[in-house]
């Protein structure tokens, strides 16, 4: 008896990680594509500044194949600059939102 609750409840005991996958996959492909397309942009650049911009990114799914990611560079606590994309996961298309 005690061997068939132990194999009833061990499912729901033993984390799950392809299930977050499945739920996030949009999502996670759409911030893949904006950092390396962003890396790329940057690494171009020059800058001479003292302060490092970090770079975070924030990904919001729209349906099945679109998510909008928020991409916000920050030197401390001070916001430097904001930059929002449209993201198309399944043409693997990224446009830049222009405010």
């Amino acid at each position: 008896m005690k061997k068939l609750i132990i194999l009833i409840l061990l499912p729901f005991l033993i984390p799950s990680e392809t299930k977050a996958n499945e739920n996030f996959s949009v999502e996670i492909e759409a911030l893949t594509l904006v950092m390396e397309q962003y890396k790329k942009n940057s690494e171009s650049k020059i800058e001479l500044d003292l302060n490092n911009k970090k770079p975070s990114y924030l990904a919001l799914k729209q349906d099945e194949c679109n998510a909008t990611v928020k991409v916000t560079e920050k030197t401390g606590l001070e916001i430097v600059n904001t930059e929002l994309f449209d993201v198309n996961v399944c043409k693997k298309e990224i446009s830049k939102v222009i405010n």
